[in-house]
């Protein structure tokens, strides 16, 4: 029986200065703790890692102040027992290329054979036992997730030119102002202990570069997917897996509702009990379990059009109807007949009677009066840039009848009256 390589895995979580176009959300919470499905958008990436044969330690690299993720990191801890998760902060933004280098004898520590990096913001079905058995098969450097977008969709990504025979890339551009290929960056990759050498020599090219042309502006910064992943795929040393399944880039705060229903259909299909309990080691009742507690109590439950995550410390009445693609946090208050549907309800929010909640994102601590209605429009697809979700940042008090559509409102606010396609400072 052939011996398991070993592996690592860095995640890319970059830092406060990152993360704007989630406002105003990620003013109380910094992005990658964002809960999408009920968890930290970074705990999703963390769940599939732990599954991958040979795995046992996770590395976080960003310029967050080290208190942001300690409490994180405890409890994602207990909830991977087999995986050692720390995080690395860098003394600067150093650029995702630059923050790798930096920690290097921190990450081949163990001699790893590989190492997975992932950015943060990304939503999927993280196919990584997939992508190393491609990885494993070729003679590169480094395997990147490949994903096929609409044409017109494709310049907002980097765009791949693939050997439709072998899948090595022959070309890369990060975010080029013309169309070149509608397979894009899935921001997931495989390399090899090599990448380090390939990363020292972008350094090197980039001070030879600056050296020789003084009048280039000054950058502290090396980046991965310009200054590392396109001369890689010059070199042929790139190659592409490419997978079908759903993929969503998390970079606006609209963008978290097809993230939010992307993982919850995932979590559906391969993990059912992830829908019902925040944690793996928290025992919760399954969905059977709840209805058949709620029967025999001659009281009938919610009616939840899956699929949903329902916190197990939520309160939700039994005439309200919930879903689909619904995550309700912890503490949340759910009363007679409430309705949500596509939406995000962050910790402790209350959702009194009739109150309604249509392709909206609610933040922590909130409340929706009887009546209330918070409603936005359904993206067009999950690259749609158009704000048309209703986004309410944290402490918002919506009174009773008010109607708020499409809107962005920011925190500690009373709406006392009805509001439409408007940011309410």
């Amino acid at each position: 029986m052939p011996a398991v390589s070993t592996s690592k895995a860095v995640l890319l979580i970059g830092g406060p200065s990152k993360g704007t176009r989630m406002r105003p959300l990620s003013l109380d919470i910094p992005k990658p703790l964002f809960p999408i499905a009920g968890r930290a958008i970074i705990w999703h990436g963390i769940q599939a890692l732990s599954k991958v044969q040979g795995l046992r330690e996770v590395l976080l690299i960003g310029f967050y102040d080290d208190s942001v993720f300690a409490h994180f990191i405890k409890e994602t801890s207990k909830d991977f027992p087999n995986l050692s998760i720390r995080y690395m902060r860098e003394y600067q933004s150093l650029g995702t290329a630059g923050g790798l280098y930096h920690f290097r004898d921190t990450i081949l520590k163990g001699n790893p054979d590989q190492i997975f990096v992932l950015h943060a913001d990304i939503a999927c079905t993280f196919p990584l036992e997939e992508l190393k058995a491609f990885h494993d098969k070729h003679r590169g450097v480094g395997t990147v997730m490949g994903v096929k977008v609409p044409a017109e969709t494709a310049t907002k990504y980097g765009q791949i030119v693939i050997d439709p025979e072998t899948f090595q890339a022959r070309h890369y551009v990060e975010k080029p102002e013309s169309f070149i290929s509608d397979i894009i960056n899935g921001g997931i990759y495989l390399f090899d202990k090599a990448i380090f050498d390939e990363i020292r020599t972008a350094m090197d090219e980039k001070v030879k570069k600056t050296a020789d042309d003084p009048t280039l502006p000054q950058d502290d910064q090396l980046r991965l997917e310009q200054d590392v992943i396109s001369p890689l795929a010059a070199m042929k040393k790139l190659f592409v897996y490419q997978t079908d399944s759903p993929w969503v880039q998390i970079k606006s705060a609209a963008s978290a509702i097809p993230a939010n229903s992307l993982i919850l259909s995932s979590y559906k299909t391969t993990n059912p009990s992830l829908l019902r309990r925040r944690s793996p080691t928290i025992m919760a009742d399954s969905r059977q379990e709840y209805t058949a507690k709620a029967a025999s109590a001659k009281k009938a439950g919610p009616e939840i059009v899956e699929p949903c995550f329902i916190d197990e410390t939520a309160i939700v009445d039994p005439s309200a109807k919930i879903g689909p693609n619904v995550s309700i946090g912890a503490g949340v208050k759910v009363g007679f007949g409430v309705r949500v549907k596509d939406a995000i309800v962050l910790d402790n929010t209350v959702l009194e009677k009739n109150s309604t909640v249509l392709y909206a994102i609610i933040s922590e601590d909130c409340k929706l009066g009887p009546w209330a209605r918070v409603e936005g429009a359904p993206l067009a697809s999950s690259s749609d840039t158009n704000q048309s979700i209703c986004i309410i940042a944290k402490d918002v008090n919506v009174l009773a009848e008010v109607n708020v559509r499409s809107c962005i409102v920011l925190p500690h606010k009373t709406l006392s009256r009805s509001s439409k396609n408007q940011v309410l400072l």
